[in-house]
């Protein structure tokens, strides 16, 4: 019988990136116990948010290569479907929820704010984690153009003309330059850099390694600064909760909706269902921030969604559909044949146990059962079919998806 080679004891980076989900919770309880703990410190911290979530971005830009952001633009069903997700969709549950929405106008706007704007950072984190497509990180780029370009537009439909009373073009511009033009300059920079010289790639490797203790610092920055600011407006702002985890729940549906349209894949499909849910709170602070004093509660309301975001993540990362499983109906004899053929391989028990032996690793990851090779298929676990499928569909070479 084969038997798990041990692993290899694992670096701090990759025991990081493995457990990401508790270093962020862990994050912003720590953040918010220190808001409670020190309030006069919230001030000094906002002036930290700017320059802690542009390295953030700049460390996300990083692992988009220029080509990849090219390749993106001509990607055209997967696109689309994430911009229909972002910028149709949303904006359409946004517009049947906001009646329902307290009447306070600072809530609002913190809502819109918020809710309006895709997320662009710990989306690539839990998207991954569930399987989602890699090519959601290729767009952020344009995603974050994309929204900062139409947010203004989307906030008049929903404030009509007050709205030049309450929100000023400079913060907009601001955050334009500050998260989109200098991190995306500098990553494409650094990246022209490692691709000439051994330097630059020790540079670049080692700034991509800072991504999960960025993201921590962010957060706690963040909850930090916020939690002095709750004050007398607990109530309105635990008021948009119920609000904010009926959109997890809609847009889940909405999104699988509009992947099914698209015809994606079930990794492109997991991705677009992520990008529409997880929202750029970390992004738009800057912009509450911004507002007048009399709106300073949007501020505390834009963070919120954060923290009912990060747990409803958790719950999406369980949720959503696996690779392989019940969403791609197929059979397993289905799915092995046309593997295999993919391969110009006979489908004889004997090359049906040759590509099974090589692909033992990635069986005993997902079967508790699996038997020593044998010159039938029966001789194998029930589910070998599905485990080969899944193997081959997560690496992109399933022709079982491809072909549908």
């Amino acid at each position: 019988m084969y038997r798990r080679v041990p692993q290899e004891p694992q670096g701090l980076v990759a025991r990081m990136e493995h457990h990401q989900i508790p270093i962020y919770l862990g994050a912003m309880a720590l953040g918010a116990l220190l808001g409670r703990a020190a309030p006069a410190a919230g001030p000094g911290l906002e002036h930290a948010i700017n320059p802690v979530l542009g390295a953030l971005l700049f460390v996300t830009f990083l692992q988009v290569p220029a080509a990849d952001l090219l390749r993106s633009l001509r990607d055209g069903r997967f696109l689309s479907a994430a911009l229909v997700v972002n910028f149709v969709v949303v904006p359409l549950v946004v517009a049947a929820m906001f009646t329902f929405l307290p009447a306070d106008q600072a809530v609002r706007i913190g809502v819109l704010l918020v809710l309006l704007c895709s997320c662009v950072d710990y989306v690539i984190v839990f998207s991954g984690l569930a399987g989602g497509d890699s090519r959601l990180l290729a767009a952020t780029p344009l995603l974050l153009v994309a929204q900062m370009l139409l947010l203004p537009g989307l906030l008049y439909l929903f404030m009509g003309p007050d709205l030049a009373d309450i929100v000023e073009v400079g913060p907009f511009l601001e955050a334009f330059l500050v998260f989109v033009v200098i991190p995306l300059a500098l990553a494409w920079g650094l990246q022209a850099w490692a691709a000439r010289t051994s330097t630059g790639q020790k540079v670049s490797d080692a700034a991509t390694t800072t991504m999960v203790p960025l993201m921590a610092a962010t957060l706690i920055t963040v909850v930090a600064s916020q939690v002095p600011k709750l004050g007398g407006s607990l109530g309105d702002v635990a008021a948009v909760i119920p609000s904010y985890a009926g959109f997890l729940v809609v847009v889940a549906f909405a999104g699988r909706t509009v992947a099914r349209l698209f015809r994606l894949k079930v990794p492109a499909a997991r991705a677009v269902v992520f990008t529409g849910a997880t929202r750029n709170s970390l992004v738009v602070l800057p912009l509450a921030l911004a507002l007048p004093d009399r709106l300073a509660v949007a501020a505390v309301v834009v963070v919120t969604q954060t923290l009912v975001e990060v747990i409803g993540m958790i719950a999406y990362v369980r949720l959503v559909p696996a690779p392989g499983t019940r969403g791609q109906r197929h059979t397993r004899r289905r799915q092995l044949t046309n593997w295999l053929r993919h391969f110009n391989t006979a489908t004889s028990p004997r090359e049906v146990a040759r590509e099974i032996a090589a692909h033992r690793d990635g069986l005993l990851r997902r079967s508790e059962d699996w038997t020593k090779p044998a010159r039938t298929v029966g001789a194998f676990p029930r589910n070998w079919g599905r485990v080969i499928a899944e193997d081959a569909c997560e690496q992109g070479r399933c022709p079982s998806c491809q072909l549908t």
